[in-house]
């Protein structure tokens, strides 16, 4: 439990980063505590899609990914990346990513931040 909670605040963490970035990453809310509150739903989300969808998406690509030696993994990132923020528009939480290359770059920027605070933080071993 103590790793997912981790893991959560590293995805909020990476996800405010993309957010503070780039312009076309929006979060938004009437104060800094729905804000935050936003954030972590958005992480939580963002942490399912990952866990659930991602290993799916992985394993049908598989092919693209050998083929680019791995590259294809930036695209897989950004179509989880539109995939959370299509789920948190359904659920009426003010987390929006416009475009493809906005996700790309997006996601990888979420996951060279969250690799880094992976590391700083502690796991739950």
């Amino acid at each position: 439990m103590k790793n997912f909670l981790v893991k959560t605040i590293a995805n909020a963490g990476a996800l405010a980063v993309a957010v503070w970035l780039l312009d076309k990453i929006t979060l938004t809310g009437d104060s800094t505590g729905k804000e935050i509150g936003t954030l972590l739903l958005v992480a939580l989300i963002f942490g399912v899609v990952n866990f659930l969808v991602k290993p799916v998406v992985k394993l049908l690509s598989l092919p693209l990914l050998i083929l680019t030696l791995g590259l294809f993994t930036l695209v897989v990132n950004a179509l989880m990346l539109l995939l959370t923020s299509w789920l948190a528009d359904q659920l009426d939480l003010s987390f929006h990513v416009e475009g493809f290359w906005t996700a790309v770059l997006g996601g990888l920027i979420i996951s060279v931040v969250s690799w880094a605070l992976n590391m700083i933080l502690p796991d739950g071993n």
